[in-house]
C-alpha cells in the first residue's frame, strides 16, 4: 500500500494532524509526518516533495495556518495528489489559511478540506488510495456504515427523550 505523507508548517498544527493520524491508524494506512515550512525551510519542503513518489507515497496532506502556502509549495513540486488543511490562526480564525490554500493557480491543484479538517483530509487521502485498493475501499465502506449507524442511534436517543 502507498503511504500518506503528512507535512505540517509548524508543530502548533499537531492537534489538527493528530485527527488525521488517528484515522490513518484506524484504517491501517502507513504514513510519515514532518514539519517543514514553506517560508522557513523551503528547500527541505521542496526536496521532500520531489522525492515523495520515489519514496512510496501516494498522496500528501499539508497543514498550515496564516499565509498557508505549504500545500501549494508542495503541489508545485510533485504530481502526487495534495490535500491542504487550512489551520486556524490567532488573527482571522483560519479564513486567511483557507483562502491561501484554496486559491491555487491553474495547473497546480490542491484539494482543500475545511478549516482544521484533519479527519476529512485523512478520509480523502484514503479514498484516493482506495481507487486501486479493494481492501481499503471495504474499510472505508465499513467506516461509512458505522458512522451512519452512530447517527441513527443518536436519533433514536433524542426521539426517546423528547
Amino acid at each position: 500500500m502507498k503511504k500518506v505523507g503528512i507535512i505540517m508548517g509548524s508543530d502548533s498544527d499537531l492537534p489538527v494532524i493528530q485527527k488525521t493520524i488517528d484515522v490513518l491508524k484506524e484504517l491501517e494506512i502507513p504514513y510519515e509526518v514532518h514539519v517543514y515550512s514553506a517560508h522557513r525551510t523551503p528547500e527541505e519542503a521542496r526536496n521532500w516533495s520531489l522525492m515523495a513518489r520515489e519514496k512510496g507515497f501516494g498522496v500528501i496532506i499539508a497543514a498550515a495556518g496564516m499565509a498557508a502556502h505549504l500545500a501549494g509549495s508542495i503541489a508545485a513540486n510533485t504530481t502526487l495528489p495534495v490535500i491542504g488543511i487550512p489551520c486556524k490562526g490567532a488573527v482571522l480564525d483560519g479564513m486567511d489559511a483557507l483562502l491561501s490554500t484554496v486559491m491555487m493557480p491553474s495547473g497546480i491543484p490542491v484539494a482543500t478540506v475545511a478549516i482544521d479538517g484533519g479527519k476529512n483530509a485523512a478520509l480523502l487521502a484514503a479514498e484516493i488510495l482506495a481507487v486501486f485498493d479493494v481492501d481499503l475501499a471495504e474499510k472505508l465502506n465499513a467506516n461509512r456504515k458505522a458512522e451512519a449507524e452512530a447517527v441513527l442511534k443518536k436519533d433514536a436517543s433524542i426521539m426517546g427523550r423528547l
